[in-house]
């Protein structure tokens, strides 16, 4: 064997041999067991268990986008300035929301451990809050982003609800209507801490006791002692009677309300609403921010007020919507609209409302020099809404 057979030889094995260990080197690990979300059916769709929980977790919410025209909404609707002569101009009002709701849920010795939260997104103008200048007209509506409301974020075990809810002089008894402007004649306040309890005896009869806080200058407990709510309410097939009665701590009064709901077939639901409240603290005149007397809870004007409507299913996608209104002040409203779901989860409401202010104009003349509104002599007001609201 010459040298020249010698080299290319051991060269060879050298190849072989670091190609053997090479091989050998290059491991391809196993893929672990992948770990699937499960669905949660236990309270409703759309939940799903969270990995290594036994808690349910649904995520949804939706973006909706309202555009408006006319008065209804604020006394003069919506208001700008042209921006070459300064004149007062009525303009569209505009709003896109996008909200964020989250719920939970997991079963406990103590019963069903529940949270709810609701976080809302808005950019838009404003329906003439957009500020006043000192010869009274309107400085501007811009466009803007509104800021970041937290409109719900409660816990719950079995009946006992603590956290941030509305109140349950507004939830227990349900809302004014399927119409956008439900509150052209309000019927109570909203957003309050709360400490509550509910209980369902399981045969249609509920009841709730709610401790609440308030909100705002005028609705916020200016004390330790807390407002109150109690409610009770009976449910079956052809619809329900409920009844809500609260005490406001600040001027030590009470307002009631109760509500009829009857089904009257699987296309036509109507209810009936009457409230009635005492304000002989409400009326102090040296309050000027509530002089029209008017609390937490009976913000509506005078003593008596009334809501009543019904809803009426065309078919599975159209469904029309009405509500009255009116109260002892001769404050009078109607809203109206139609529901058409384009597709599911894609909604088109078209809206139009009506308002008769009455007494509260009075106090607005009355009062022009300390709080400037500029319609002390404006009666009737309508306006429409058109509403594009995606949920999910």
């Amino acid at each position: 064997m010459n040298i020249k057979s010698l080299l290319l030889g051991s060269a060879a094995a050298l190849i072989a041999v670091s190609g053997a260990r090479a091989a050998d080197a290059v491991t391809v690990a196993e893929p672990e067991p992948a770990e699937y979300v499960k669905i949660c059916d236990v309270y409703g769709s759309g939940y799903f268990y969270i990995p290594g929980t036994e808690t349910c977790l649904r995520i949804g919410g939706y973006v909706r986008y309202d555009i408006g025209l006319g008065d209804v909404g604020s006394f003069d609707g919506a208001k700008s300035f042209d921006h070459q002569d300064g004149d007062v101009h009525s303009t569209w009002f505009k709003n896109t929301r996008f909200t964020l709701k989250t719920w939970t849920g997991e079963e406990t010795e103590l019963g069903t451990l529940k949270t709810y939260t609701e976080t809302r997104f808005n950019f838009g103008n404003h329906n003439n809050y957009g500020g006043f200048s000192t010869g009274g007209d309107p400085m501007g509506n811009p466009a803007e982003n509104k800021g970041v409301s937290l409109n719900f974020a409660w816990i719950q075990l079995g009946g006992l609800r603590v956290g941030k809810d509305e109140s349950a002089f507004d939830t227990f008894i349900g809302y004014a209507g399927n119409v956008i402007n439900d509150t052209i004649v309000p019927y109570g306040d909203f957003d309050t801490n709360v400490v509550q309890y509910y209980f369902d005896a399981g045969n249609g009869f509920s009841a709730v006791v709610s401790l609440e806080e308030g909100e705002g200058v005028v609705g916020t407990i200016d004390s330790y002692v807390p407002h109150v709510v109690g409610g009770v309410k009976y449910t079956q097939g052809w619809g329900a009677i409920t009844g809500v009665v609260a005490y406001d701590s600040n001027y030590e009064e009470v307002a009631g309300k109760v509500r009829l709901d009857v089904n009257v077939s699987n296309e036509l639901s109507l209810f009936g609403m009457f409230g009635y409240g005492t304000d002989d603290n409400l009326n102090d005149p040296t309050n000027v921010i509530d002089a029209h007397g008017r609390g937490f809870y009976k913000i509506w004007g005078g003593n008596w007020a009334f809501w009543a409507g019904g809803t009426y299913k065309f078919n599975e996608k159209t469904s029309f919507n009405l509500q009255v209104s009116g109260d002892q002040d001769k404050n009078y409203g109607v809203a109206a609209n139609v529901a058409y779901d384009i597709v599911p989860g894609f909604t088109v409401t078209a809206e139009v409302d009506y308002d008769h202010f009455g007494k509260f104009d009075e106090w607005n003349a009355d009062h022009a020099s300390t709080v400037n509104f500029t319609n002390a002599d404006k009666k009737n007001s309508v306006g429409g809404m058109l509403r594009f609201q995606r949920s999910f």
